[in-house]
């Protein structure tokens, strides 16, 4: 097979979003077995459909390219939440090692994507490394902050610091809470979302102290998100995703969250995510994997 050969190269949150690679939802996830995948309740499979083709055409309306995984149907439920299984540098992909035993094959879908578009493969997160790209997040074009969790360990934090010293990129980690178990999705991004260089969402009570402080410090302006809608979307009123600084797409149906981004500036779009996002733990970020910023 000729390897379709594209640009790529991301350090940012939140410069513009040039390129980015999706999985729609397949027979893996409109049947999925929601007790094995911890899902919420069981899907409707057209509002699923229907809301994912809502979120892509904000995408597109973006101006960014979406590049598409393939679509075999290889029982991997959570695949349509392509931010997670690995993460792509200014030098090339580096593959994680979900911390999320069910994800764990979902690695070698993205490897066979980054060949296939011969996309440099610079690293690879191996037992008893564990790491999740949702864990992750750039604090600026040189520092990337990691959370050490129950998906994310100190080994693969280990491997993944090692991996990015040849770019000179620093790694910074801090302790993510218990909050509701091993069982449910807590990333870092769960708690921080990235708007623009200097402002982020952010949900205070469940933030690292140090993660904090060094934001502060770094004089970002923190905009304080309720705990009524965090809780009440499992923390995806948190989960929004900039196309372009200020430029931010969430999920519908968290008024208070909007108004306080929309306050601060933010050219703020929405669709409707109640059946596929929140009963399954992923918002507008996760069903993302960018692949040019800049």
């Amino acid at each position: 097979m000729n390897k379709k050969k594209i640009e790529f190269g991301v350090s940012s949150m939140v410069t513009p979003l040039v390129s980015l690679a999706m999985r729609k939802p397949g027979n893996e996830m409109l049947n999925a077995d929601i007790k094995k995948w911890h899902y919420a309740n069981e899907l409707i499979p057209t509002k699923v459909i229907s809301q994912y083709q809502s979120f892509v055409d904000l995408l597109e309306k973006s101006g960014a390219e979406i590049l598409w995984f393939n679509d075999n149907d290889d029982g991997l439920s959570d695949s349509v939440f392509t931010y997670d299984p690995s993460l792509v540098t200014p030098k090339g992909a580096i593959l994680m090692n979900p911390g999320k035993i069910l994800r764990k094959n979902e690695v070698s879908l993205h490897k066979s994507f980054y060949d296939a578009h011969d996309i440099s493969i610079i690293g690879s997160i191996i037992a008893p490394g564990s790491a999740e790209a949702g864990d992750l997040f750039w604090l600026n074009d040189c520092t990337l902050a990691v959370g050490r969790g129950y998906r994310t360990n100190q080994a693969g934090i280990d491997q993944l610091t090692k991996i990015l010293n040849n770019q000179k990129i620093k790694v910074v980690q801090f302790d993510l809470p218990v909050y509701h178990g091993r069982a449910a999705c807590l990333h870092l991004m769960s708690v921080v979302s990235l708007l623009a260089e200097k402002v982020a969402l952010v949900y205070a009570p469940l933030m690292p102290v140090a993660l904090y402080q060094l934001m502060q410090k770094m004089k970002f302006t923190l905009l304080e998100a309720p705990t009524d809608e965090f809780e009440s979307s499992g923390g995806l009123n948190l989960n929004v995703l900039a196309t372009a600084p200020m430029k931010v797409i969430a999920v519908d149906g968290f008024p208070k969250t909007h108004k306080l981004m929309r306050d601060a500036g933010c050219d703020l779009k929405v669709f409707d995510g109640d059946e596929i996002c929140i009963p399954c733990e992923g918002g507008p970020t996760c069903m993302t994997r960018p692949i040019l910023r800049k």
